[in-house]
């Protein structure tokens, strides 16, 4: 069960229609959902204990509809085994996006379910760097004014960044230098990039503070960061 189900079957009670016991189940049967309110009961023939199945579905279904999506905390993300980008960015795929002149509290980010990008950035940094990956933010800054933050990650080659939060695509591949990294970003707004910055921050002091910066017009040898590589 997830919450992708259960929003499934609120889309059937919204529009006034049956929805499969498949829908539950991933079976197909003869079975259909009355709705009820928001919850949805099954009502078929079943008899014994096929009933007290269906009726067990249905409350399981009836608790999934009442835990809001973001019902994680900064705690159970640094206490989950095994944590990854990718698996850091599962959490965020039914996520909304709001801008804020400032960086969130991390449990107001998870509870609301609703930030932006540097949001995102920023604790994705905290949770990996407590699961020993060597992380940078970056901030990319784009022809107009527009900026864009994302957390690049050094064992994996890729950076996490707000705009991909598919369950299937999350994640996206880069070398390490700003310069390739702005160009990626860049692209995936159909922009131009202006210049790049590698910036730290942390909830104690709720401070950016810019560390390099590569300006794409200038000599790419001349990089501050062009003796790492790629």
């Amino acid at each position: 069960m997830t919450a992708g189900i259960a929003h499934h079957i609120l889309a059937f009670a919204a529009q006034g229609r049956r929805a499969p016991i498949g829908a539950l189940t991933g079976r197909a049967t003869g079975a259909r959902m009355k709705p009820t309110g928001t919850a949805m009961i099954a009502t078929n023939s079943l008899c014994g204990g096929h009933k007290r199945r269906m009726l067990c579905w249905a409350g399981m279904v009836c608790a999934l509809l009442f835990v809001p999506l973001g019902a994680i905390t900064v705690n159970d993300l640094l206490a989950e085994t095994r944590m990854t980008p990718r698996r850091f960015a599962n959490h965020f795929e039914d996520f909304t996006f709001q801008a804020f002149p400032y960086v969130q509290d991390p449990d107001v980010f998870l509870k609301t379910a609703n930030g932006c990008c540097q949001d995102y950035a920023i604790l994705g940094s905290f949770v990996l760097n407590h699961d020993k990956f060597e992380t940078h933010l970056v901030r990319v800054l784009l022809v107009g004014g527009e900026a864009h933050d994302v957390c690049y990650v050094t064992q994996t080659g890729t950076y996490l960044d707000y705009n991909l939060r598919g369950f299937f695509v999350n994640t996206k591949h880069s070398g390490r230098r700003l310069r390739e990294i702005a160009a990626k970003v860049a692209a995936s707004f159909d922009e131009n990039w202006t210049s790049a910055s590698e910036f730290t921050y942390t909830y104690a002091d709720d401070m950016k503070r810019l560390t390099v910066t590569v300006v794409k017009t200038d000599p790419p040898s001349e990089d501050p960061d062009a003796k790492e590589g790629s």
